[in-house]
C-alpha cells in the first residue's frame, strides 16, 4: 500500500522553509561555530510526527543548514533544505516552517 503524499502548496508561507528575507538574516555556515549559545533563526517540524529542526546557520548556494535536529535523539548537525522539502511524515504531510517562531538562543530550544 503506497503512502498518500500531500503536495506542498506554493502559496502557503509555511512551506517556504527559508524565504529570501529570512535567508539574509541567518549566519553563513561556520560563522557561529565559536559561539557557545548561537541564535536559532528558524524552526521546521513535521505536523504528523515529533521531528523538529532548528536552524542556526545556512548556506544559500548549497541549500545546506546547520542546527539542532530533534528526532529519535537530539543532535547538532547538517541537513539539506532540498531533502527536507521532499520528506513527508508518516501521514504524508510535508515539513513546515513554524511561522510563529521567534529567534532565540539554542539553549532554549533543546527541550522543545
Amino acid at each position: 500500500m503506497s503512502q498518500l503524499l500531500i503536495p506542498r502548496d506554493p502559496t502557503d508561507p509555511a512551506y517556504d522553509l527559508i524565504p529570501n528575507s529570512l535567508a539574509k538574516s541567518i549566519p553563513r555556515l561556520y560563522s557561529s561555530e565559536k559561539v557557545s549559545d548561537p541564535l536559532v533563526h528558524a524552526k521546521f517540524f513535521t505536523p504528523d510526527s515529533s521531528w523538529t529542526w532548528f536552524v542556526t546557520e545556512f548556506d544559500p548556494e548549497e541549500r545546506l543548514c546547520f542546527g539542532l535536529v530533534i528526532g529519535h535523539e537530539a543532535e547538532l548537525g547538517y541537513f539539506s533544505l532540498s531533502e527536507i522539502e521532499e520528506v513527508r511524515g508518516p501521514m504524508g504531510l510535508p515539513i513546515e516552517r513554524d511561522l510563529h517562531f521567534a529567534p532565540k538562543p539554542l539553549s532554549q530550544c533543546r527541550g522543545a
